[in-house]
């Protein structure tokens, strides 16, 4: 039989371990919506974009300067980009879910600001 002081020590041990994972920048949930980004990314966007190039035209690439210089460097437009598509671009509103498209979106900027590593 467990002593009622070790049972509280092993309670205590394991809300703080949730309250750590909970609290972090880097949860699993981020983990997890990152992975998932990631993977939809390669299924739908890597065959134009390989590492956040351009195989179609060059200057509108995924790199963080050619989102700002076009004004998509933010989440926002980002995902209104995946939405609706622009150009040789297509719309992906038919293709993807909203979460989906979000996740994409936030790999995306993820990416671009991490230099595409």
């Amino acid at each position: 039989m467990i002593k009622k002081k070790s049972k509280l020590f092993i309670i205590t041990i394991i809300l703080s371990t949730l309250i750590c994972c909970l609290f972090t920048p880097n949860s699993l949930a981020d983990t997890l919506n990152s992975q998932q980004g990631k993977q939809i990314f390669q299924i739908n966007c890597a065959g134009c974009h390989p590492n956040g190039n351009n195989i179609i035209r060059r200057g509108k690439n995924l790199k963080l300067k050619a989102l700002q210089k076009n004004g998509y460097d933010s989440l926002d437009k980002i995902t209104w980009l995946v939405t609706n598509g622009k150009n040789n671009m297509s719309a992906f509103k038919d293709r993807l879910t909203e979460k989906e498209i979000n996740q994409v979106a936030n790999y995306v900027l993820e990416q671009a600001q991490n230099n595409w590593k």
